[in-house]
């Protein structure tokens, strides 16, 4: 099994992981709650980030071992909580994202089964 936070992550790593969870939260449409969140916990945010490493255990089996290491490295700065708050409000380049497929509309599927 390999160790939490054993190399950092690069730049790249960082901006791809950002957007990343931009895009998931706006696809979502939960940026209003997820900006307010972080802006309460944006002082604890490192403590956060560790306590992701402490309660691991519980949260690897449904996220997976990477996904919880990357996060919760990328939270431990709060210059990337920073990043992701101004990620989430621009509204550049996610227009693509945010939009609902007819396939996947919730109501469409309603009426379809109407």
């Amino acid at each position: 099994m390999s160790d939490f936070w054993s190399e950092d992550l690069s730049p790249e790593k960082e901006t791809e992981l950002l957007h990343r969870a931009a895009r998931d939260i706006k696809r979502r449409k939960m940026e209003t709650p997820a900006i307010m969140a972080l802006e309460m916990h944006k002082p604890i945010a490192n403590t956060l980030a560790s306590g992701a490493v402490v309660f691991a255990p519980f949260l690897v089996p449904f996220f997976g071992f990477d996904k919880v290491n990357e996060y919760s490295q990328l939270f431990s700065k709060r210059e990337n909580v920073e990043k992701l708050l101004a990620l989430l409000e621009s509204s550049e380049g996610f227009e693509d994202s945010t939009e609902v497929s007819d396939a996947e509309s919730p109501e469409k599927s309603v009426m379809e089964k109407s």
